[in-house]
């Protein structure tokens, strides 16, 4: 009887959040699959006797849809610019506050970490200020050295970077505590060794603390890059997938057709390209983990 109750203890722990776990999250998966293989929409939605199974016809529809092909681009781009710009810089940020005294440190990590927490309406409401092209802070500054002003929200490619530079400066408060916390556990010892032995800065952080990070640099890497294949507050808040769908993504490009034009299985199908975009690239970083 005791070996039962050592047994069935921890499962009854874990039970409720277990069950939570199956009804609100791997429940609701299987829906979205079978959905994605049905013509499910509104009106399916009220008479189910209205939907009808059609294979993979929604999955073919959409590598022959010339606005999800762009979405998919899109989100390319932002991956592509946007992870090695995020990590860097959060990189860059956490490296200078660990050179800083206590009271320093404290006052900057709090400044950069505020906007990953600030609510997205309220930091589109300030960039649009300072982007706009007619009345703006950034072309207002420009205009004092006498260059033209920059289309930042009107221009697809230009507008593309405007909303990736936008998610890099609120993304970077949580990445730089990850660094900074990474950092100050790296063992004092082994810069004083390398000054003893007359190594430089650079020598010592390419040989001393990025290896001694490698960990923490592998998981913001992969945490931040399955966050931009789902880039989706940015466009949505401040342009809304245009301008001429030249910032949709395919997150986006989801809430479009499940939420707007209530196509539940056109939208099922999109999400799980996606799904399987964010396996495949985080099982690729794991295999190139486990060959470092």
């Amino acid at each position: 009887m005791n070996k039962f109750k050592s047994t069935i203890t921890p499962y009854l722990f874990i039970g409720p959040a277990l069950i939570l776990l199956l009804i609100f999250s791997f429940a609701p998966i299987l829906v979205a699959l079978a959905i994605s293989f049905t013509d499910m929409n509104l009106s399916g939605l009220a008479n189910w006797s209205q939907i009808h199974f059609i294979g993979l016809e929604n999955f073919i529809k959409l590598f022959h849809d010339e606005t999800f092909r762009q979405a998919m681009l899109n989100t390319l781009i932002y991956v592509v610019i946007g992870v090695p710009s995020a990590v860097i810089s959060s990189f860059v940020i956490a490296l200078l506050l660990n050179f800083f005294s206590n009271w320093v440190s404290s006052t900057f990590r709090v400044i950069f970490y505020v906007p990953s927490i600030t609510n997205i309406v309220a930091i589109a409401v300030v960039w649009m200020f300072l982007y706009n092209q007619e009345y703006g802070l950034f072309n207002y500054l420009l205009s004092l050295i006498d260059v033209d002003a920059v289309p930042w929200l009107e221009d697809p490619l230009v507008a593309k970077l405007s909303l990736i530079l936008i998610a890099v400066w609120k993304s970077n408060g949580i990445s730089m505590l990850i660094f900074l916390a990474a950092l100050q556990t790296i063992p004092r010892m082994y810069y004083e060794a390398a000054d003893i032995d007359g190594a430089n800065r650079f020598q010592k952080l390419t040989k001393i603390t990025l290896p001694s990070m490698s960990f923490a640099t592998f998981f913001v890497t992969v945490t931040t890059l399955i966050g931009w294949l789902q880039f989706f507050e940015e466009p949505f808040v401040i342009t809304d997938g245009g301008p001429l769908n030249g910032t949709n993504s395919i997150a986006l490009f989801i809430y479009q057709e499940g939420f707007q034009y209530s196509e539940f299985g056109y939208g099922a199908a999109a999400s799980f390209v996606l799904f399987a975009l964010i396996i495949v690239a985080t099982l690729v970083q794991f295999k190139f983990r486990k060959t470092d």
